[in-house]
């Protein structure tokens, strides 16, 4: 699409729920002839180069070994609600920013980027959007988590709050803004202007709210399935997800002839992350629907099926992993704890929705989930079983739920998904005009 290859750096955090989606939007533009520069965490330097990008390693002092993130973050340990949630805010993904900043800088002094694209919790994009326009390349953020933007239609970001329409709407929305920005998350912003002060950029605004300054938003979702909001004056293109379901490798376990029986299918993951404990989503499901006329087809994300440590009701079948291709096309009730890209798998083939999750940003995905209509919130991390029962039961009787996920997935089988990221970029690199390198 562009007239010539792009030089393009990418950089996120070293999380694998944030490198994951970054990894499909590397190999797509290096697909299409551009060069891409990957920074991230040493972990995921293999991953990164294996898409066709140039692998560049975060500094040390902005790495950190996401697999136990309580063992490399000890202070988080036994922190709950808004203490919990400023101490990740600030110590795992504010802290480095300047250092974060200082590895994009050094990227800029060598080569001559055309456009950076950044994660919405790579906050050294945060100082970097601070800098005049005509001293750095534009900057795009990717959306691989619900929009975030401050809007006076929408609550803050991380509540879990659905719009409400008219004046008392926007009345509350005030609210509880001041509330989150003055309160909160006054520790998380105070710590940013020091960042900010020292990194010699200063913050635009509120620093959570980055993306509202940058010069545009990718956000990998459909319009159907976010909020919409009247006010937002930065380029938001919504290109849909970038990775789409394809034909799968993965092997067909032995038991797959069983769900041939015709009965509804209900399959219930808890990602390939936030599974160390079957018990909060799995377990719950497998039990609650032992009695049910349906299969209850887990997968463990990798793990061996051995650790679920249960014996497994008759109509329960379990894989490490499972061909999503074959598998969602069959599928009644998808039951999952609010990973975004998988809730727009869901979508992409018209499965209904129950959703369990309240962490990171899935307390978002899952009032999405449920203001949409796709679907039913549990609002918890780990449901009792009467709970999962009674929302499984409920999508299976309700058509309603899988014609509006239907209608959601036919907005995204015809969004322009990788093409409209390298237009979104084009369009940003082409309104920018030439930049300098940084200076030594």
């Amino acid at each position: 699409m562009n007239a010539r290859p792009l030089d393009i750096l990418l950089c996120s955090t070293p999380v694998h729920g944030h490198v994951t989606p970054l990894l499909a939007v590397s190999r797509a533009l290096v697909e299409r002839g551009h060069r891409v520069q990957f920074l991230t965490g040493e972990r995921y330097q293999q991953a990164a180069a294996a898409t066709g990008a140039t692998a560049l390693r975060l500094p040390a002092d902005a790495d950190y070994d996401d697999t136990d993130m309580d063992a490399a973050f000890p202070g988080r340990v036994g922190l709950t609600g808004p203490a919990g949630i400023r101490y990740d805010m600030t110590e795992i993904f504010l802290r480095p920013a300047r250092s974060q900043l200082e590895a994009v800088d050094a990227v800029l002094r060598d080569l001559r980027i055309d456009v950076v694209l950044a994660e919405s919790l790579f906050l050294g994009a945060a100082l970097f959007i601070a800098r005049p326009r005509s001293s750095r390349p534009p900057l795009l953020n990717l959306g691989i988590v619900p929009l975030g933007l401050k809007s006076r239609d929408t609550a803050p970001f991380g509540l879990g709050v659905p719009p409400r329409p008219g004046g008392i709407g926007r009345l509350r929305n005030a609210f509880l803004t001041v509330a989150a920005e003055k309160g909160v998350f006054a520790p998380v912003q105070r710590e940013a202007v020091r960042a900010g002060a020292a990194a010699g950029t200063g913050v635009n605004g509120f620093v959570l709210d980055w993306p509202s300054h940058a010069d545009g938003v990718v956000q990998f979702t459909v319009p159907e399935f976010e909020y919409p909001r009247g006010d937002v004056r930065v380029p938001v293109s919504f290109v849909g997800p970038i990775s789409r379901t394809r034909a799968s490798d993965t092997p067909l376990p032995a038991w797959w002839s069983d769900l041939d029986d015709g009965r509804p299918v209900v399959h219930v993951t808890q990602g390939t992350v936030a599974n160390r404990r079957f018990d909060d989503l799995v377990l719950p499901t497998i039990r609650a629907l032992a009695d049910d006329d349906v299969w209850v087809v887990a997968s463990t994300g990798g793990r061996p099926v051995a650790e679920l440590g249960v014996d497994l009701p008759a109509n329960a079948r379990v894989a490490p992993y499972l061909p999503y291709d074959r598998l969602l096309p069959r599928t009644a009730v998808y039951v999952t704890n609010g990973g975004y890209g998988g809730i727009h798998y869901a979508m992409e083939h018209s499965v209904p929705i129950v959703v369990a999750g309240t962490t990171e940003d899935k307390t978002e995905v899952s009032a999405r989930v449920a203001w949409s209509g796709v679907g039913v919130s549990l609002r918890t991390n780990r449901p009792s079983e009467a709970a999962v029962r009674d929302a499984v039961r409920a999508v299976l009787r309700d058509p309603g739920y899988a014609e509006r996920s239907g209608r959601i997935g036919e907005a995204i089988r015809r969004s322009p998904g990788a093409d409209g990221l390298e237009a979104a970029v084009a369009a940003a690199v082409g309104q920018a005009g030439p930049h300098p390198r940084v200076p030594r």
